[in-house]
């Protein structure tokens, strides 16, 4: 990998290098003789982690250390790898959680598991299985995290400048998911809610830990820090803000998951917020009788993705999320930053926010 440039468009990509790096670091995670009954296990785990991805927190890890003045190395992809690797586990127990049937297209992991238990005929209930070897998936996919952050290469005193947001960031994203699990069992939703869980459990965990963690490992100082801030929150909003429209309206072909279930769930999204809020009394006791219901049928959905059409709902968040993306290019603009991490930045933003419906 060395003398190979990191750089998007000069000889291998930055996920490109994040994916040699994880299969690297994977082929090496390989069960004893005595325990080879974990063979299975782990070439599940290896296959979702090495699945499709934009690994848009390795890029933006990556060039919030460019920006920040950081030559390329591999350390620095070592260090995104570790981001993925964490991000696998908040997929799978999410999706644990949220009781998903597809990920990227494919079986969830814990339906794979769950298949895996009824094609060997054991014994017990197939989907508990399922359910709890995802969660020790997630939690090997943790402590993998570590391993690969702390074996990256850079020395202790240059990692010990990224640590503390490295860790915050994680604790955040778990809080996030509690505020997101609590606003869904407590209802009804609201704006400022919905907005709330969106901030810690996406802005700050895709977007702002990730580019600031690169900036810190790089030196960088207060000021650039909080302009990686600044850049951040709207577009981690604006980037949840579309992954909520794609979660009802997108093509399950193309986003690969499906969009029943956050209706049928009740997530506490800010476009079913904006569509209770906007409705009348009649309309809301409609909507909250249909939202939520685990057994809502065809003809529920499209009910309660026509209520959020003709309330007006969809069209707010439409313009929440150019709102946010706008504020956060013009940030990126003033950015003390290369050309050549800006421009990538700006890709990134439109990536994060223009994604296929």
């Amino acid at each position: 990998m060395d003398g190979i440039a990191l750089r998007e468009g000069i000889g291998l990509s930055v996920p490109e290098q994040v994916d040699l790096v994880l299969a690297e670091f994977l082929a090496a995670k390989t069960a004893d003789g005595d325990l080879a009954e974990l063979d299975v296990m782990l070439a599940l785990v290896k296959e979702f982690v090495l699945g499709a991805g934009k690994r848009l927190r390795p890029r933006l890890c990556y060039w919030g250390w460019r920006g920040a003045g950081g030559a390329d190395c591999r350390e620095i992809v070592a260090v995104a790898a570790a981001l993925e690797l964490f991000h696998a586990f908040a997929l799978i127990q999410d999706d644990v959680m949220d009781c998903s049937d597809s990920r990227r297209g494919r079986p969830t992991l814990h339906r794979r598991f769950e298949r895996l238990h009824t094609d060997r005929g054991w014994r017990g209930s197939s989907v508990r299985f399922g359910m709890s070897t995802a969660v020790l998936a997630g939690d090997l996919c943790t402590m993998w995290a570590d391993e690969q952050l702390h074996g990256s290469g850079f020395d202790a005193e240059t990692l010990s400048a990224g640590l503390p947001i490295y860790h915050l960031m994680r604790d955040e994203v778990i809080a996030g998911q509690y505020l997101d699990l609590l606003e869904q069992s407590r209802g009804p939703l609201s704006v400022s809610a919905a907005l709330n869980v969106i901030r810690y459990k996406t802005a700050r965990y895709t977007v702002q830990g990730p580019l600031q963690l690169g900036g810190a490992l790089a030196g960088a100082g207060p000021q650039l820090l909080e302009a990686y801030s600044a850049f951040a929150l709207p577009l981690g909003e604006a980037f949840q803000l579309q992954d909520d429209l794609l979660g009802v309206f997108g093509d399950p072909a193309v986003i690969g998951k499906s969009t029943v279930d956050d209706l049928r769930e009740g997530k506490s999204t800010v476009l079913a917020a904006h569509t209770l809020a906007r409705s009348s009394a009649p309309q809301r006791r409609r909507f909250l009788a249909l939202f939520g219901r685990s057994g809502l049928d065809a003809d529920g959905v499209t009910e309660l993705r026509q209520m959020m059409e003709h309330s007006g709902a969809r069209r707010v968040v439409e313009q929440m999320i150019a709102a946010r993306t706008a504020r956060a290019l013009k940030v990126l603009e003033s950015m003390p930053i290369c050309p050549e991490a800006s421009a990538a930045l700006r890709e990134l933003a439109i990536d994060l926010t223009a994604r296929a419906r």
